[in-house]
């Protein structure tokens, strides 16, 4: 089935839950949309400042986005007739968060590396783990289906991008 941008746009932008699932318009990008959710997290993250925030703060902001993302992803999945639809980019917004937050955390240790370097390496590793949903994200997926279904994958592929910025971060110190 083809996807209709204009269409979703349509439903989505006339609903807060909308604005909110679509990661405000990311997720309508025609290219990519997912890449395009977590190219919007990756900008927001940096002229925000999160990098510079305590730990906690971030786990605020993970944990409130993945609950309102729940509920507004649940919403967009009965608007359009369909479970985790291409535009729902919030669980983007929450694995993408993640690892950008590990990465923050583990940067400082880095000393050669460039800020830049580090959001670059949160972005690729996070688009890679949730490409490939590895187990058991790709099982949740398909299995609870839904907002929860749709947040949750994204999430466990978080986990799993936060701890491979963890393991470089530790070898890079040890190889130091």
């Amino acid at each position: 089935m083809k996807r209709d941008i204009r269409a979703d746009a349509r439903i989505l932008l006339r609903h807060p839950y909308g604005w909110i699932a679509s990661g405000f318009g990311s997720g309508l990008s025609p290219v990519a949309p997912g890449t395009s959710g977590s190219a919007a997290v990756v900008l927001l993250f940096w002229l925000s400042g999160a990098a510079h925030w305590p730990w906690w703060a971030n786990a605020i902001v993970v944990s409130a986005m993945f609950g309102i993302g729940v509920i507004a992803s649940g919403w967009v999945c009965k608007a359009l007739n369909q479970d985790d639809a291409a535009s729902i980019v919030i669980d983007e917004w929450v694995g993408q968060w993640m690892t950008l937050a590990t990465a923050a955390l583990c940067w400082p240790s880095l000393h050669g590396w460039s800020f830049v370097w580090m959001l670059l390496s949160a972005f690729v590793l996070f688009r890679w783990a949730d490409i490939l949903k590895p187990w058991p994200a790709r099982n949740i997926d398909r299995e609870l289906g839904g907002g929860l279904g749709a947040m949750l994958d994204d999430a466990i592929a978080g986990v799993y991008s936060s701890l491979a910025v963890a393991a470089i971060a530790w070898i890079a110190t040890r190889a130091a």
